[in-house]
């Protein structure tokens, strides 16, 4: 089994990193193998509503000039997603914002990509606004119908300069102990589905409240 970890911080090797490392050193004590991409340090467009993943349904951003369309193929293949932004004004960055629009339009409009996948996020903050940024980073996992481990707090953790958040000691805890839930439950869901087939997709119903 594989986890994909995304970086959606512009410092390589900034809070983020740190934060996402805690997780991946726990997953990869289970026997599971990672990697990291650096979404950050990339220059990401922005998805233009353009429809054209829906239309060519190929699996590709049609947009050019990034690795996106690289990024959502190692997805794909990965049992595991792990997401990862430091908070900008109670959100994540813009380049993480970018990626993931594109990414999971791209996977919705194609059969569900990252569907029953195990998803989760986590936060590198100063001070606050954290919680926000978590929340805006799981509603991309439960959208795509991800499978999301948890841990004992809401998985943010606090440091200014790189590598501060080594001394957030409940901060590190949370991070520990979702890594070591993410395995797990990667486990079960790929044990049970020898036993257990997954319920088939439902095509999506689409409405709006104009009439």
């Amino acid at each position: 089994m594989k986890v994909i970890a995304i970086n959606g911080s512009p410092k390589r090797e900034g809070n983020t990193y740190h934060a996402l490392r805690l997780v991946l050193n726990e997953i990869e004590k289970e026997g599971i193998e990672t990697e990291m991409i650096h979404v950050g340090a990339r220059q990401v467009q922005e998805c233009i509503a353009c429809g054209m993943c829906a239309k060519n349904k190929d699996e590709k951003c049609v947009l050019q000039g990034d690795d996106l369309n690289l990024w959502i193929q190692k997805m794909k293949e990965a049992d595991g997603i792990l997401l990862g932004s430091p908070i900008h004004f109670s959100g994540i960055s813009a380049l993480m914002k970018a990626f993931l629009d594109r990414a999971f339009y791209v996977s919705s409009n194609n059969g569900g990509l990252f569907r029953h996948k195990v998803g989760a996020s986590v936060g590198a903050v100063r001070r606050s606004g954290g919680v926000p940024a978590f929340d805006m980073m799981n509603r991309y996992i439960l959208y795509a119908e991800m499978l999301m481990p948890s841990s004992n707090y809401w998985n943010v953790i606090h440091g200014a300069a790189p590598g501060e958040v080594e001394k957030d000691e409940e901060g590190m805890q949370i991070m520990r102990l979702l890594g070591k839930n993410m395995a797990w439950l990667m486990k079960v869901v790929d044990e049970g589905k020898k036993t257990y087939p997954a319920p088939e997709r439902e095509k999506k119903v689409r409405m709006n409240f104009i009439r």
